[in-house]
Protein backbone atom coordinates (compact mmCIF):
# COMPACT_ATOMS: atom_id res chain seq x y z
CA UNK A 1 0.00 0.00 0.00
CA UNK A 2 3.05 2.24 0.29
CA UNK A 3 4.05 1.71 -3.32
CA UNK A 4 2.97 4.38 -5.80
CA UNK A 5 3.42 4.03 -9.50
CA UNK A 6 4.98 6.97 -11.31
CA UNK A 7 1.73 8.03 -12.92
CA UNK A 8 -0.05 7.91 -9.57
CA UNK A 9 2.64 10.06 -7.97
CA UNK A 10 2.38 12.50 -10.85
CA UNK A 11 -1.42 12.80 -10.52
CA UNK A 12 -1.26 13.28 -6.74
CA UNK A 13 1.32 16.06 -7.00
CA UNK A 14 -0.53 17.63 -9.95
CA UNK A 15 -3.74 17.73 -7.93
CA UNK A 16 -2.11 19.40 -4.94
CA UNK A 17 -0.18 21.91 -7.07
CA UNK A 18 -3.39 22.76 -8.94
CA UNK A 19 -5.08 23.50 -5.63
CA UNK A 20 -2.25 25.85 -4.68
CA UNK A 21 -2.31 27.65 -8.04
CA UNK A 22 -6.08 28.07 -8.04
CA UNK A 23 -6.01 29.44 -4.48
CA UNK A 24 -3.38 32.12 -5.15
CA UNK A 25 -5.78 34.72 -6.74
CA UNK A 26 -7.66 34.92 -3.43
CA UNK A 27 -4.60 36.50 -1.77
CA UNK A 28 -4.71 39.51 -4.12
CA UNK A 29 -7.24 42.30 -4.54
CA UNK A 30 -9.65 42.23 -7.47
CA UNK A 31 -7.99 45.05 -9.41
CA UNK A 32 -4.60 43.33 -9.31
CA UNK A 33 -6.08 40.04 -10.50
CA UNK A 34 -7.77 41.75 -13.47
CA UNK A 35 -4.37 42.92 -14.72
CA UNK A 36 -2.99 39.37 -14.90
CA UNK A 37 -2.55 37.65 -18.30
CA UNK A 38 -5.55 35.66 -19.51
CA UNK A 39 -3.78 32.31 -19.22
CA UNK A 40 -3.14 32.79 -15.48
CA UNK A 41 -5.94 31.45 -13.22
CA UNK A 42 -7.68 34.52 -11.82
CA UNK A 43 -10.99 33.35 -10.41
CA UNK A 44 -11.65 34.34 -6.82
CA UNK A 45 -14.14 33.11 -4.27
CA UNK A 46 -17.24 35.28 -4.14
CA UNK A 47 -18.07 36.48 -0.63
CA UNK A 48 -21.71 36.23 0.39
CA UNK A 49 -24.01 38.92 1.76
CA UNK A 50 -22.99 38.19 5.35
CA UNK A 51 -19.28 38.61 4.58
CA UNK A 52 -19.07 41.63 2.28
CA UNK A 53 -22.38 43.39 2.94
CA UNK A 54 -25.07 44.18 0.39
CA UNK A 55 -28.81 44.48 0.00
CA UNK A 56 -31.63 42.19 1.10
CA UNK A 57 -35.15 42.71 -0.21
CA UNK A 58 -38.30 40.65 0.28
CA UNK A 59 -40.88 41.39 -2.40
CA UNK A 60 -44.54 40.43 -2.54
CA UNK A 61 -46.77 40.12 -5.58
CA UNK A 62 -49.68 42.56 -5.30
CA UNK A 63 -52.76 40.35 -5.32
CA UNK A 64 -55.25 43.22 -5.77
CA UNK A 65 -53.43 44.62 -8.77
CA UNK A 66 -53.13 41.20 -10.36
CA UNK A 67 -56.87 40.51 -9.90
CA UNK A 68 -57.81 43.95 -11.22
CA UNK A 69 -55.71 43.49 -14.35
CA UNK A 70 -57.15 40.03 -14.94
CA UNK A 71 -60.70 41.37 -14.59
CA UNK A 72 -59.96 44.19 -17.05
CA UNK A 73 -58.72 41.64 -19.56
CA UNK A 74 -61.74 39.42 -18.91
CA UNK A 75 -64.13 42.33 -19.44
CA UNK A 76 -62.49 43.10 -22.79
CA UNK A 77 -62.75 39.45 -23.84
CA UNK A 78 -66.45 39.37 -22.92
CA UNK A 79 -67.09 42.50 -24.98
CA UNK A 80 -65.26 41.12 -28.02
CA UNK A 81 -66.96 37.70 -27.90
CA UNK A 82 -70.46 39.14 -27.58
CA UNK A 83 -69.82 41.52 -30.48
CA UNK A 84 -68.62 38.65 -32.65
CA UNK A 85 -72.10 37.06 -32.47
CA UNK A 86 -73.88 40.43 -32.50
CA UNK A 87 -75.39 39.73 -29.08
CA UNK A 88 -76.70 42.97 -27.59
CA UNK A 89 -75.85 43.65 -23.96
CA UNK A 90 -75.91 46.31 -21.24
CA UNK A 91 -74.24 46.97 -17.88
CA UNK A 92 -70.92 45.30 -18.70
CA UNK A 93 -68.99 46.04 -15.52
CA UNK A 94 -66.59 44.71 -12.89
CA UNK A 95 -68.13 43.85 -9.54
CA UNK A 96 -65.81 42.56 -6.78
CA UNK A 97 -64.00 39.54 -8.23
CA UNK A 98 -66.30 39.12 -11.22
CA UNK A 99 -67.39 40.61 -14.53
CA UNK A 100 -71.15 41.05 -14.98
CA UNK A 101 -73.10 41.65 -18.15
CA UNK A 102 -76.83 41.76 -18.86
CA UNK A 103 -78.02 40.27 -22.16
CA UNK A 104 -80.69 42.51 -23.70
CA UNK A 105 -82.70 39.65 -25.26
CA UNK A 106 -83.49 37.01 -22.56
CA UNK A 107 -83.98 34.36 -25.25
CA UNK A 108 -80.30 34.63 -26.22
CA UNK A 109 -78.85 34.16 -22.74
CA UNK A 110 -78.00 30.53 -23.38
CA UNK A 111 -76.33 31.44 -26.69
CA UNK A 112 -74.27 34.09 -24.90
CA UNK A 113 -73.35 31.65 -22.17
CA UNK A 114 -72.12 29.10 -24.69
CA UNK A 115 -70.15 31.83 -26.47
CA UNK A 116 -68.45 32.92 -23.23
CA UNK A 117 -67.79 29.34 -22.11
CA UNK A 118 -64.41 29.51 -23.89
CA UNK A 119 -63.31 31.99 -21.20
CA UNK A 120 -63.97 29.35 -18.52
CA UNK A 121 -61.79 26.69 -20.09
CA UNK A 122 -59.62 25.06 -17.38
CA UNK A 123 -56.02 26.30 -17.36
CA UNK A 124 -53.44 23.52 -17.80
CA UNK A 125 -50.80 23.35 -15.06
CA UNK A 126 -48.42 20.90 -16.69
CA UNK A 127 -47.04 17.91 -14.82
CA UNK A 128 -45.02 19.58 -12.08
CA UNK A 129 -47.72 20.51 -9.59
CA UNK A 130 -49.42 17.13 -9.54
CA UNK A 131 -52.66 18.81 -10.66
CA UNK A 132 -53.53 18.74 -14.34
CA UNK A 133 -55.68 21.88 -14.58
CA UNK A 134 -57.52 24.53 -12.60
CA UNK A 135 -60.81 26.33 -13.24
CA UNK A 136 -60.01 30.02 -13.28
CA UNK A 137 -63.44 31.38 -14.23
CA UNK A 138 -66.97 30.23 -13.28
CA UNK A 139 -70.02 31.41 -15.24
CA UNK A 140 -73.42 31.71 -13.54
CA UNK A 141 -76.78 33.15 -14.62
CA UNK A 142 -78.90 35.32 -12.34
CA UNK A 143 -82.02 37.48 -12.69
CA UNK A 144 -82.89 35.64 -15.87
CA UNK A 145 -80.57 37.52 -18.23
CA UNK A 146 -77.47 38.50 -16.24
CA UNK A 147 -74.26 36.53 -16.75
CA UNK A 148 -71.60 36.61 -14.05
CA UNK A 149 -68.03 35.49 -14.75
CA UNK A 150 -66.29 35.14 -11.37
CA UNK A 151 -62.60 34.43 -10.76
CA UNK A 152 -62.14 31.38 -8.54
CA UNK A 153 -59.82 31.43 -5.54
CA UNK A 154 -57.73 28.57 -6.90
CA UNK A 155 -57.46 30.39 -10.22
CA UNK A 156 -56.21 33.55 -8.49
CA UNK A 157 -53.65 31.55 -6.49
CA UNK A 158 -52.45 29.92 -9.69
CA UNK A 159 -52.10 33.37 -11.28
CA UNK A 160 -50.03 34.53 -8.31
CA UNK A 161 -47.77 31.47 -8.47
CA UNK A 162 -47.27 32.00 -12.18
CA UNK A 163 -46.56 35.72 -11.63
CA UNK A 164 -43.91 34.84 -9.01
CA UNK A 165 -42.21 32.45 -11.45
CA UNK A 166 -42.20 35.01 -14.26
CA UNK A 167 -41.09 37.79 -11.90
CA UNK A 168 -38.07 35.77 -10.78
CA UNK A 169 -36.93 35.50 -14.40
CA UNK A 170 -37.38 39.23 -15.00
CA UNK A 171 -35.72 40.20 -11.70
CA UNK A 172 -32.76 37.94 -12.48
CA UNK A 173 -32.26 39.72 -15.82
CA UNK A 174 -32.53 43.14 -14.20
CA UNK A 175 -30.14 42.37 -11.34
CA UNK A 176 -27.62 40.81 -13.73
CA UNK A 177 -27.72 44.02 -15.78
CA UNK A 178 -26.41 45.85 -12.69
CA UNK A 179 -23.17 43.89 -13.03
CA UNK A 180 -23.44 42.20 -9.64
CA UNK A 181 -22.02 38.77 -8.87
CA UNK A 182 -23.83 35.77 -7.43
CA UNK A 183 -27.16 37.37 -6.46
CA UNK A 184 -29.67 35.17 -4.65
CA UNK A 185 -33.16 35.37 -6.17
CA UNK A 186 -35.63 32.76 -5.04
CA UNK A 187 -39.27 32.09 -4.18
CA UNK A 188 -40.36 32.55 -0.56
CA UNK A 189 -43.73 30.98 0.09
CA UNK A 190 -46.58 31.34 -2.40
CA UNK A 191 -46.37 35.03 -3.29
CA UNK A 192 -42.97 36.36 -2.18
CA UNK A 193 -39.53 36.67 -3.74
CA UNK A 194 -36.26 36.99 -1.83
CA UNK A 195 -33.54 39.08 -3.46
CA UNK A 196 -30.05 39.27 -1.95
CA UNK A 197 -27.29 41.10 -3.81
CA UNK A 198 -23.86 40.87 -2.13
CA UNK A 199 -21.51 43.80 -2.58
CA UNK A 200 -24.08 46.24 -3.98
CA UNK A 201 -22.95 49.69 -2.81
CA UNK A 202 -26.16 51.46 -3.76
CA UNK A 203 -29.27 49.64 -2.47
CA UNK A 204 -31.48 52.51 -3.68
CA UNK A 205 -30.61 51.66 -7.29
CA UNK A 206 -31.71 48.07 -6.65
CA UNK A 207 -35.04 49.28 -5.27
CA UNK A 208 -35.49 51.58 -8.27
CA UNK A 209 -34.78 48.72 -10.65
CA UNK A 210 -37.12 46.26 -8.92
CA UNK A 211 -39.82 48.73 -7.90
CA UNK A 212 -40.90 49.51 -11.45
CA UNK A 213 -43.23 47.22 -13.37
CA UNK A 214 -41.84 48.66 -16.66
CA UNK A 215 -44.91 48.07 -18.81
CA UNK A 216 -44.19 50.07 -21.96
CA UNK A 217 -46.87 50.66 -24.55
CA UNK A 218 -47.28 52.81 -27.65
CA UNK A 219 -50.82 54.23 -27.88
CA UNK A 220 -52.48 56.93 -29.97
CA UNK A 221 -53.45 60.25 -28.40
CA UNK A 222 -57.07 61.32 -28.95
CA UNK A 223 -56.66 64.86 -30.28
CA UNK A 224 -60.31 65.19 -31.37
CA UNK A 225 -61.67 65.60 -27.82
CA UNK A 226 -60.97 68.33 -25.32
CA UNK A 227 -58.82 67.41 -22.36
CA UNK A 228 -60.08 70.49 -20.58
CA UNK A 229 -63.67 69.23 -20.72
CA UNK A 230 -62.63 66.03 -18.98
CA UNK A 231 -60.67 67.98 -16.37
CA UNK A 232 -63.80 70.06 -15.72
CA UNK A 233 -65.76 66.94 -14.79
CA UNK A 234 -66.69 65.44 -18.13
CA UNK A 235 -66.23 61.75 -18.93
CA UNK A 236 -63.39 60.67 -21.21
CA UNK A 237 -64.59 59.48 -24.63
CA UNK A 238 -65.26 55.74 -24.88
CA UNK A 239 -62.07 53.81 -25.33
CA UNK A 240 -59.78 56.49 -23.90
CA UNK A 241 -58.13 57.20 -20.55
CA UNK A 242 -56.89 60.43 -19.02
CA UNK A 243 -53.16 60.01 -18.38
CA UNK A 244 -50.52 62.47 -17.21
CA UNK A 245 -46.91 62.88 -18.17
CA UNK A 246 -43.95 63.07 -15.77
CA UNK A 247 -43.28 66.80 -16.16
CA UNK A 248 -43.69 69.32 -13.35
CA UNK A 249 -46.54 70.28 -13.40
CA UNK A 250 -47.86 67.12 -15.09
CA UNK A 251 -49.62 67.59 -18.43
CA UNK A 252 -52.84 65.61 -19.15
CA UNK A 253 -53.46 63.55 -22.29
CA UNK A 254 -56.45 61.64 -23.58
CA UNK A 255 -54.88 58.34 -24.63
CA UNK A 256 -56.65 55.59 -26.56
CA UNK A 257 -56.73 52.26 -24.71
CA UNK A 258 -55.85 50.32 -27.83
CA UNK A 259 -52.18 49.36 -27.68
CA UNK A 260 -50.33 49.74 -30.99
CA UNK A 261 -47.14 47.99 -29.88
CA UNK A 262 -46.03 46.84 -26.43
CA UNK A 263 -42.61 46.70 -24.82
CA UNK A 264 -42.66 42.91 -25.11
CA UNK A 265 -41.75 43.35 -28.76
CA UNK A 266 -38.60 45.34 -28.09
CA UNK A 267 -35.42 43.54 -29.05
CA UNK A 268 -33.02 46.11 -27.58
CA UNK A 269 -32.91 49.37 -25.64
CA UNK A 270 -29.83 51.44 -24.87
CA UNK A 271 -29.15 54.78 -23.14
CA UNK A 272 -27.73 57.48 -25.39
CA UNK A 273 -27.49 61.25 -25.84
CA UNK A 274 -29.53 63.28 -28.32
CA UNK A 275 -27.05 64.68 -30.84
CA UNK A 276 -29.01 67.93 -31.19
CA UNK A 277 -29.81 68.74 -27.56
CA UNK A 278 -27.21 66.53 -25.82
CA UNK A 279 -29.95 65.32 -23.47
CA UNK A 280 -30.10 61.69 -22.25
CA UNK A 281 -32.48 59.54 -24.29
CA UNK A 282 -33.22 55.84 -24.78
CA UNK A 283 -32.85 54.34 -28.22
CA UNK A 284 -34.86 51.21 -28.93
CA UNK A 285 -35.32 48.62 -31.64
CA UNK A 286 -38.33 46.38 -32.24
CA UNK A 287 -38.26 42.77 -33.28
CA UNK A 288 -39.62 41.86 -36.71
CA UNK A 289 -43.23 41.60 -35.55
CA UNK A 290 -43.06 44.82 -33.54
CA UNK A 291 -41.36 46.70 -36.37
CA UNK A 292 -44.15 45.66 -38.75
CA UNK A 293 -46.89 46.76 -36.33
CA UNK A 294 -45.14 50.05 -35.53
CA UNK A 295 -44.53 50.80 -39.21
CA UNK A 296 -48.17 50.13 -40.11
CA UNK A 297 -49.44 52.25 -37.21
CA UNK A 298 -47.25 55.22 -38.12
CA UNK A 299 -48.23 54.92 -41.79
CA UNK A 300 -51.93 55.10 -40.90
CA UNK A 301 -51.60 57.98 -38.43
CA UNK A 302 -49.24 60.54 -39.99
CA UNK A 303 -49.86 63.94 -38.43
CA UNK A 304 -51.36 62.54 -35.23
CA UNK A 305 -49.61 62.42 -31.82
CA UNK A 306 -48.95 59.09 -30.17
CA UNK A 307 -48.04 58.45 -26.56
CA UNK A 308 -45.18 56.38 -25.19
CA UNK A 309 -46.67 55.14 -21.90
CA UNK A 310 -44.64 53.59 -19.12
CA UNK A 311 -46.53 52.16 -16.12
CA UNK A 312 -49.52 54.42 -16.75
CA UNK A 313 -47.53 57.64 -17.23
CA UNK A 314 -46.90 59.37 -20.53
CA UNK A 315 -43.16 59.56 -21.07
CA UNK A 316 -43.38 61.32 -24.39
CA UNK A 317 -46.10 62.26 -26.89
CA UNK A 318 -44.47 63.16 -30.21
CA UNK A 319 -46.37 63.83 -33.46
CA UNK A 320 -45.86 61.32 -36.27
CA UNK A 321 -44.27 63.41 -39.04
CA UNK A 322 -43.66 60.51 -41.39
CA UNK A 323 -43.96 56.71 -41.31
CA UNK A 324 -41.30 55.04 -39.16
CA UNK A 325 -40.51 51.84 -41.04
CA UNK A 326 -37.08 50.94 -39.71
CA UNK A 327 -38.34 49.40 -36.50
CA UNK A 328 -36.23 51.66 -34.30
CA UNK A 329 -36.66 54.97 -32.54
CA UNK A 330 -35.86 56.91 -29.44
CA UNK A 331 -37.63 57.97 -26.26
CA UNK A 332 -36.92 61.45 -25.00
CA UNK A 333 -38.12 63.00 -21.78
CA UNK A 334 -36.87 64.51 -18.55
CA UNK A 335 -34.15 61.92 -18.10
CA UNK A 336 -30.87 62.09 -16.32
CA UNK A 337 -28.04 59.82 -17.44
CA UNK A 338 -28.83 57.49 -14.52
CA UNK A 339 -32.61 57.33 -15.08
CA UNK A 340 -32.07 56.77 -18.82
CA UNK A 341 -29.69 53.91 -18.05
CA UNK A 342 -32.13 52.39 -15.52
CA UNK A 343 -35.05 52.64 -17.96
CA UNK A 344 -32.97 50.96 -20.69
CA UNK A 345 -32.19 48.12 -18.25
CA UNK A 346 -35.90 47.74 -17.42
CA UNK A 347 -36.92 47.65 -21.08
CA UNK A 348 -34.25 45.10 -21.99
CA UNK A 349 -35.25 42.84 -19.08
CA UNK A 350 -38.95 43.05 -19.88
CA UNK A 351 -41.99 43.97 -17.82
CA UNK A 352 -42.96 42.38 -14.55
CA UNK A 353 -46.24 40.45 -14.80
CA UNK A 354 -47.51 42.16 -11.63
CA UNK A 355 -46.61 44.95 -9.28
CA UNK A 356 -44.18 43.98 -6.52
CA UNK A 357 -44.22 45.55 -3.09
CA UNK A 358 -41.14 45.69 -0.85
CA UNK A 359 -42.28 44.26 2.49
CA UNK A 360 -38.84 43.79 4.06
CA UNK A 361 -35.64 45.67 3.42
CA UNK A 362 -32.29 45.20 5.08
CA UNK A 363 -28.90 46.55 4.21
CA UNK A 364 -25.88 44.71 5.56
CA UNK A 365 -23.03 47.19 5.79
CA UNK A 366 -19.52 46.27 4.64
CA UNK A 367 -18.40 47.02 8.19
CA UNK A 368 -20.43 44.10 9.55
CA UNK A 369 -19.04 41.86 6.83
CA UNK A 370 -15.49 43.02 7.60
CA UNK A 371 -16.05 42.27 11.29
CA UNK A 372 -17.22 38.77 10.40
CA UNK A 373 -14.20 38.16 8.20
CA UNK A 374 -11.81 39.49 10.85
CA UNK A 375 -13.40 37.38 13.58
CA UNK A 376 -13.28 34.36 11.26
CA UNK A 377 -9.58 34.96 10.59
CA UNK A 378 -8.76 35.14 14.29
CA UNK A 379 -10.78 32.01 15.05
CA UNK A 380 -9.21 30.21 12.09
CA UNK A 381 -5.66 31.10 13.13
CA UNK A 382 -6.23 30.04 16.74
CA UNK A 383 -7.84 26.77 15.67
CA UNK A 384 -5.15 26.03 13.08
CA UNK A 385 -2.32 26.66 15.55
CA UNK A 386 -4.00 24.44 18.15
CA UNK A 387 -4.42 21.61 15.61
CA UNK A 388 -0.83 21.91 14.36
CA UNK A 389 0.60 21.88 17.90
CA UNK A 390 -1.59 18.94 18.95
CA UNK A 391 -0.64 16.83 15.95
CA UNK A 392 3.09 17.51 16.35
CA UNK A 393 3.06 16.84 20.09
CA UNK A 394 1.04 13.67 19.65
CA UNK A 395 2.66 12.15 16.56
CA UNK A 396 5.97 13.95 16.00
CA UNK A 397 7.17 13.68 12.41
CA UNK A 398 3.92 12.04 11.29
CA UNK A 399 2.11 14.99 12.83
CA UNK A 400 4.10 17.34 10.60
CA UNK A 401 3.16 15.26 7.55
CA UNK A 402 -0.51 15.26 8.65
CA UNK A 403 -0.41 19.05 9.00
CA UNK A 404 1.05 19.30 5.48
CA UNK A 405 -1.82 17.18 4.15
CA UNK A 406 -4.28 19.32 6.11
CA UNK A 407 -2.88 22.51 4.54
CA UNK A 408 -3.19 20.90 1.11
CA UNK A 409 -6.79 20.01 1.98
CA UNK A 410 -7.68 23.62 2.75
CA UNK A 411 -6.00 24.86 -0.43
CA UNK A 412 -7.92 22.31 -2.51
CA UNK A 413 -11.23 23.41 -0.96
CA UNK A 414 -10.53 27.10 -1.60
CA UNK A 415 -9.23 26.38 -5.11
CA UNK A 416 -12.30 24.32 -5.99
CA UNK A 417 -14.67 26.97 -4.64
CA UNK A 418 -12.81 29.59 -6.69
CA UNK A 419 -13.07 27.58 -9.91
CA UNK A 420 -16.77 26.93 -9.39
CA UNK A 421 -17.40 30.60 -8.60
CA UNK A 422 -19.20 29.49 -5.44
CA UNK A 423 -20.32 32.08 -2.90
CA UNK A 424 -18.62 31.81 0.48
CA UNK A 425 -20.88 32.65 3.41
CA UNK A 426 -20.57 32.21 7.16
CA UNK A 427 -22.29 28.79 6.94
CA UNK A 428 -19.79 27.96 4.21
CA UNK A 429 -16.92 28.79 6.56
CA UNK A 430 -18.58 26.52 9.12
CA UNK A 431 -18.51 23.78 6.49
CA UNK A 432 -14.77 24.30 5.97
CA UNK A 433 -14.11 24.20 9.73
CA UNK A 434 -16.16 21.00 10.01
CA UNK A 435 -14.14 19.51 7.15
CA UNK A 436 -10.87 20.38 8.89
CA UNK A 437 -12.10 18.59 12.00
CA UNK A 438 -12.99 15.52 9.95
CA UNK A 439 -9.56 15.58 8.28
CA UNK A 440 -7.78 15.69 11.63
CA UNK A 441 -10.02 12.90 12.90
CA UNK A 442 -9.08 10.74 9.88
CA UNK A 443 -5.37 11.30 10.51
CA UNK A 444 -5.73 10.46 14.21
CA UNK A 445 -7.62 7.29 13.26
CA UNK A 446 -4.87 6.18 10.86
CA UNK A 447 -2.03 6.93 13.28
CA UNK A 448 -3.71 5.13 16.18
CA UNK A 449 -4.14 2.07 13.98
CA UNK A 450 -0.41 2.26 13.12
CA UNK A 451 0.43 2.47 16.83
CA UNK A 452 -1.67 -0.59 17.58
CA UNK A 453 0.11 -2.55 14.85
CA UNK A 454 3.52 -1.43 16.14
CA UNK A 455 2.66 -2.47 19.71
CA UNK A 456 1.97 -6.05 18.66
CA UNK A 457 5.48 -6.28 17.23
CA UNK A 458 5.06 -5.64 13.53
CA UNK A 459 7.78 -3.92 11.54
CA UNK A 460 7.54 -0.21 10.75
CA UNK A 461 6.52 -0.71 7.13
CA UNK A 462 4.02 -3.45 7.97
CA UNK A 463 2.53 -1.31 10.76
CA UNK A 464 2.11 1.69 8.48
CA UNK A 465 0.66 -0.43 5.71
CA UNK A 466 -1.79 -2.18 8.05
CA UNK A 467 -2.72 1.09 9.76
CA UNK A 468 -3.83 2.70 6.51
CA UNK A 469 -5.62 -0.46 5.37
CA UNK A 470 -7.60 -0.89 8.60
CA UNK A 471 -8.55 2.80 8.84
CA UNK A 472 -9.74 3.07 5.24
CA UNK A 473 -13.11 1.39 5.82
CA UNK A 474 -13.93 3.53 8.85
CA UNK A 475 -12.88 6.76 7.08
CA UNK A 476 -15.00 5.94 4.03
CA UNK A 477 -18.04 5.03 6.15
CA UNK A 478 -17.87 8.29 8.11
CA UNK A 479 -17.37 10.49 5.05
CA UNK A 480 -19.96 8.76 2.85
CA UNK A 481 -22.67 9.16 5.50
CA UNK A 482 -21.74 12.84 5.86
CA UNK A 483 -21.78 13.22 2.06
CA UNK A 484 -25.32 11.77 1.97
CA UNK A 485 -26.37 14.36 4.54
CA UNK A 486 -24.77 17.11 2.42
CA UNK A 487 -26.66 15.93 -0.68
CA UNK A 488 -29.95 15.98 1.22
CA UNK A 489 -29.22 19.47 2.57
CA UNK A 490 -28.47 20.71 -0.94
CA UNK A 491 -31.62 19.11 -2.37
CA UNK A 492 -34.04 20.38 0.25
CA UNK A 493 -32.33 23.54 1.49
CA UNK A 494 -31.91 26.97 -0.03
CA UNK A 495 -29.59 29.97 0.19
CA UNK A 496 -26.96 29.63 2.96
CA UNK A 497 -27.97 26.00 3.64
CA UNK A 498 -27.05 25.09 0.09
CA UNK A 499 -23.79 26.99 0.42
CA UNK A 500 -22.97 24.99 3.54
CA UNK A 501 -23.84 21.74 1.77
CA UNK A 502 -21.65 22.56 -1.26
CA UNK A 503 -18.67 23.48 0.91
CA UNK A 504 -19.13 20.38 3.03
CA UNK A 505 -19.41 18.07 0.01
CA UNK A 506 -16.27 19.50 -1.60
CA UNK A 507 -14.47 19.24 1.74
CA UNK A 508 -15.40 15.58 2.15
CA UNK A 509 -13.88 14.65 -1.21
CA UNK A 510 -10.69 16.63 -0.57
CA UNK A 511 -10.46 15.25 2.96
CA UNK A 512 -10.48 11.64 1.81
CA UNK A 513 -7.90 12.48 -0.85
CA UNK A 514 -5.55 14.40 1.45
CA UNK A 515 -5.92 12.34 4.63
CA UNK A 516 -5.66 8.96 2.99
CA UNK A 517 -3.91 9.40 -0.37
CA UNK A 518 -1.69 12.48 -0.08
CA UNK A 519 -0.68 11.78 3.52
CA UNK A 520 0.12 8.15 2.62
CA UNK A 521 2.13 9.41 -0.35
CA UNK A 522 4.19 11.67 1.94
CA UNK A 523 4.82 8.84 4.41
CA UNK A 524 5.77 6.50 1.54
CA UNK A 525 8.40 9.00 0.36
CA UNK A 526 9.76 9.22 3.91
CA UNK A 527 9.89 5.41 4.19
CA UNK A 528 11.68 5.14 0.88
CA UNK A 529 14.31 7.67 1.94
CA UNK A 530 14.88 6.62 5.58
CA UNK A 531 14.13 2.88 5.58
CA UNK A 532 12.97 3.11 9.23
CA UNK A 533 13.14 0.18 11.66
CA UNK A 534 10.58 1.70 14.04
CA UNK A 535 7.52 3.88 13.71
CA UNK A 536 8.26 7.41 15.06
CA UNK A 537 4.93 7.90 16.83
Amino acid sequence: MLHFARWKSFLILLTVISGVVLTIPNFFDEDSVKSWPDWVPSKQMVLGLDLQGGSHLLLQVERDGLVKERLETLRGDVRNLLREDRLRYTNLAIAKQAVQVRITDPTKVEQAREKLQSLATPVSLGFVTGQSSVNEVEITVSDGNQLRLALTEEGILQRIRSAVTQSIEVITKRVNELGTTEPTIQREGADRILVQVPGLDDPESLKAILGSTAKLTFQMVDATSSVQDVLNGGRPPIGTDLLYDTEDPPQPYLVERRVLVSGEELSDAQPAFDQRTNEPIITFRFNTSGARKFGRATQENVGRPFAIVLDGSVISAPVIREPILGGSGQISGSFTAETANNLAILLRAGALPAELTIIEERTVGPGLGADSIEAGKVAGIIGAVAVVVFMILSYGLFGVLANTALAANILLIVGTLSVLGATLTLPGIAGIVLTIGMAVDANVLIYERIREEARIGRSAIASIDAGFSRALGTILDANITTLIAAVILFSLGSGPIRGFAVTLAIGIVTTVFCAFTFNRFLIAQWVRMKRPTAVPI
